[in-house]
C-alpha cells in the first residue's frame, strides 16, 4: 500500500567547499528555535569536528531535524571537497532532494560539478540557493545561468532543469524569491522546501527495511546504524534480521531507536516510511548493510562508491625518535586502526603489503591527509610515503586519473602558471575573463601533475591564485613527468640543531627546523638551492678559544624557516623519503638514514 509522509521532508545540502552550506543549517537551525534562547551556540555547529572547525570545511557527513509549521524537515550536510566524495555518495540515498548552495560571486565551481553530478544520477530534484547575496561583488543573475548551463551539461532531466530558486545570505540569516526585495528571515527558504520537496512515499504496510548509510559509535550502546525507512514500521524491541553485502543474515533485535531533534538524537518507541533514523543495539554492522523484518529479509542494493585514486603506504614509525611521543606505535595498533576506519570510510581501500606496512589507497592528498591527522591527534607514530597515483588497465591500454584543474589567478601570474603546468602535461580546455582583474582558466591535467604543484603555484601567484580540482576520468598515461627540481638538505649527525650549524646550512638552501630542534641523522631539515641532496651538520658549535666567546652566536642573524604542515610535507617528499608523523611532531626524512646505504640504493637504480 503506497503511502505519502506528508509531514517529513527529507533533503541534503550540497556546495563547493566554502559557498556557505554550514552557515546556512546554522540559521535555519536557529530560525526554527531549535536552540533555546538563551543557548549559547558556536558558529558552524554542524562542524563538530576539531580538524572540521580548524580547517573551515566540512569532512563527515552529519544529520541534523528541524519543525517547522507541524513538518519535520531532515536536513543532511555533506562534505564539499571532492576528495569526501565517498560521504556524498551514500548519504544521497536518504534523501529525496537537494539544496544546492552556489556562492553569488564565484558561482559554479568544480567541487559544485561533482556533488550536482551525484545528485541528478540519483534522481534527485534540486532546489538552487544563491548564497551570500550580500557581497558588493555579488552577481546572482549571472550565477543562475552558470547553473542552468551545468545542470544542461550533466544531462539533467527537463524536470530537474525546472529548480526552484532562493537568493539567501546565510551569515546574516535571510532569504528570498527575489534579490531586490528586502530580505527579513529565513522563513522562505523553509516555505520553499515544504512546497518543492517530495514527501518520502512506500509502502507502510509492508515488512519493515532499512539500509544503513552511516555508523556512529557510542560508549554506552555501542555501534549505532542510521538510515532512512524505505518500507514499513520500525519498533523498539522488533525482531529484525541484519543482511551483509555478500548477503549472509544475521538476527537481531532493536534496543534503542532515535529519531533526529535538532542537534539531538531522541528516544522514539516507533518511526514509520520515510523517517532517518539511528539504531543501536543491533551488533557488528557495517555500512551497506541491509536492516529488515526478521520474518521477510529482502536486501537494498548498495550505492556504486567511485574508487580511489591516490595511495601511499603506512608504516610502523623505526625512526631514532620513535616511541618518544605517541601511546600506539606497534604495527598491532596500526592495523586495528585502520580496519576501524574502513567500517566508516567507505571510499578507503586497506591492504597489507609486510606486517609493518600497509597500503592506504583514497579519493586524494586531502582524504588521506585527514586520515593521518586525525590518528595523529589520537596518539598514533606512523610513517608514510610519497602519495602515488593508482593506474588502471582499461581494454589493454594503461590508463591514469585526470583531473579537471579551475585556477584563478590575476592577470599578471597567468603566464607563469601555464609555464608550469606545460611540463606537468595539462591541457588548456577554457579560459574567461572573471570580475576584479582575475581570470579563470581551466585545465585537464593528470593527477600525478598536481602533486607538489599547489605550494608552488601559491609562491608564483604570491597568495593570490585560487586553484580547485576534481576527479575527472581516466585517459592514457602522458609519459614521464619531470620530478621535484630540488634536492634537500639532509642532516649529517644526531643532535640539537645549534645557531652556528644552521647559519652555515641556510647558506645552502631553504630551512625548515629553527635552533634547539632536536634531529638525527638521515633527517632532511630544508630544501637544497640545487638539483642534488647535500648533507649539512646542524649540530655543529663553534670552537672557543680566548678570543672567541659562546655569546658571539647572538650577533648570527637567521633567516625565517619555512614552516611545513603535513600537507606541505606529503607535497615534497621526494621517492627516498618518508613523511615520519608524531603526536607532537612531523619530519621528513631519507628511507636509508645511512649516507653510505643511500650512495649505494641511488647507483643500484
Amino acid at each position: 500500500m503506497s503511502y505519502k509522509r506528508e509531514n517529513v521532508r527529507n533533503i541534503a545540502i550540497i556546495a563547493h567547499v566554502d559557498h556557505g552550506k554550514t552557515t546556512l543549517v546554522d540559521a535555519m537551525l536557529r530560525q526554527s528555535n531549535t536552540f533555546r534562547a538563551n543557548e549559547k551556540v558556536e558558529e558552524r555547529v554542524m562542524d563538530s569536528n576539531d580538524l572540521e572547525r580548524e580547517r573551515g570545511i566540512t569532512i563527515l557527513s552529519k544529520n541534523t531535524s528541524i519543525h517547522y509549521k507541524g513538518y519535520r524537515i531532515n536536513i543532511v550536510d555533506t562534505p564539499g571537497h571532492a576528495d569526501f566524495g565517498g560521504e556524498v555518495e551514500r548519504v544521497l540515498m536518504m534523501v529525496d532532494s537537494v539544496l544546492l548552495v552556489v556562492d553569488s560571486n564565484e558561482g559554479a565551481m568544480p567541487q559544485t560539478k561533482f556533488v550536482l553530478k551525484k545528485a541528478l544520477e540519483a534522481g534527485l530534484s534540486p532546489m538552487v540557493v544563491v548564497n551570500k547575496i550580500d557581497k558588493k561583488d555579488a552577481r546572482p543573475e549571472e550565477v543562475i545561468d552558470e547553473v542552468f548551463d551545468l545542470f544542461v551539461e550533466l544531462g539533467a532531466t527537463d524536470e530537474q532543469c525546472d529548480f526552484p530558486i532562493i537568493y539567501a545570505s546565510a551569515r546574516d540569516g535571510y532569504a528570498g524569491d527575489d534579490p531586490s526585495d528586502e530580505m527579513v528571515d529565513m522563513i522562505p527558504l523553509l516555505e520553499k522546501i515544504i512546497e518543492y520537496v517530495k514527501p518520502p512515499e512506500g509502502d507502510i504496510a509492508g515488512p519493515f527495511q532499512m539500509l544503513i548509510t552511516t555508523l556512529d559509535h557510542n560508549n554506552f550502546v555501542g555501534k549505532i546504524a542510521i538510515g532512512k525507512i524505505t518500507r514499513g514500521i520500525a519498533k523498539r524491541n522488533q525482531a529484525i534480521a541484519v543482511i551483509d553485502i555478500d548477503g549472509n543474515i544475521k538476527k537481531t533485535t532493536i534496543s534503542n531507536l532515535y529519531l533526529y531533534d535538532g542537534l539531538k538524537r531522541v528516544d522514539t518507541d516507533e518511526a514509520a516510511i520515510g523517517d532517518i533514523v539511528a539504531i543501536s543495539g543491533i551488533g557488528d554492522v557495517h555500512i551497506g548493510d541491509t536492516v529488515t523484518d526478521a520474518n521477510a529479509p529482502e536486501a537494498l542494493p548498495f550505492v556504486h562508491i567511485d574508487e580511489p585514486t591516490l595511495s601511499m603506504n603506512f608504516m610502523v614509525n623505526d625512526s631514532p625518535f620513535a616511541g618518544q611521543d605517541g601511546k600506539f606505535i606497534t604495527s598491532r595498533h596500526l592495523r586495528d586502526r585502520l580496519m576501524k576506519e574502513l567500517e566508516t570510510n567507505v571510499s578507503l581501500r586497506v591492504t597489507e603489503l609486510t606486517p609493518d606496512t600497509f597500503e592506504v589507497s583514497g579519493r586524494g592528498e586531502l582524504h588521506l591527509s585527514i586520515l593521518i591527522e586525525t590518528m595523529r591527534r589520537e596518539g598514533y607514530e606512523v610513517q608514510v610515503s610519497k602519495p602515488r597515483v593508482i593506474n588502471k588497465e582499461i581494454d589493454g591500454v594503461l590508463m591514469e586519473p585526470m583531473e579537471f584543474l579551475t585556477i584563478d589567478v590575476p592577470e599578471e601570474f597567468m603566464g607563469t602558471v601555464m609555464e608550469k603546468l606545460g611540463p606537468r602535461k595539462a591541457e588548456m580546455v577554457n579560459m574567461t575573463s572573471a570580475v576584479n582583474g582575475y581570470t579563470r582558466l581551466e585545465f585537464v591535467i593528470p593527477a600525478r601533475g598536481l602533486i607538489g604543484f599547489r605550494n608552488e603555484f601559491m609562491t608564483d601567484t604570491r597568495g593570490n591564485g585560487i586553484m580547485n580540482h576534481v576527479f575527472q576520468g581516466y585517459d592514457k598515461v602522458k609519459g614521464e613527468m619531470p620530478g621535484r627540481s630540488r634536492g634537500s638538505l639532509v642532516v649529517f649527525e644526531t643532535g640539537d640543531a645549534i645557531t652556528y650549524g644552521l647559519y652555515n646550512a641556510q647558506e645552502r638552501g631553504t630551512l625548515f627546523i629553527e635552533a634547539g630542534t632536536p634531529v638525527y641523522a638521515g633527517m632532511v631539515c630544508g630544501e637544497c638551492s640545487r638539483a642534488e641532496d647535500i648533507d649539512v651538520n646542524v649540530c655543529k658549535k663553534k670552537q672557543l678559544t680566548n678570543t672567541r666567546s659562546s655569546g658571539a652566536d647572538d650577533a648570527l642573524k637567521l633567516v625565517p624557516v619555512k614552516k611545513m604542515t603535513l600537507e606541505n610535507y606529503l607535497e615534497f617528499a621526494a621517492e627516498d623519503e618518508i613523511v615520519e608523523v608524531t603526536p607532537l611532531n612531523i619530519r621528513l626524512r631519507k628511507k636509508y638514514l645511512d649516507h653510505t646505504q643511500r650512495k649505494r640504493a641511488a647507483r643500484n637504480k
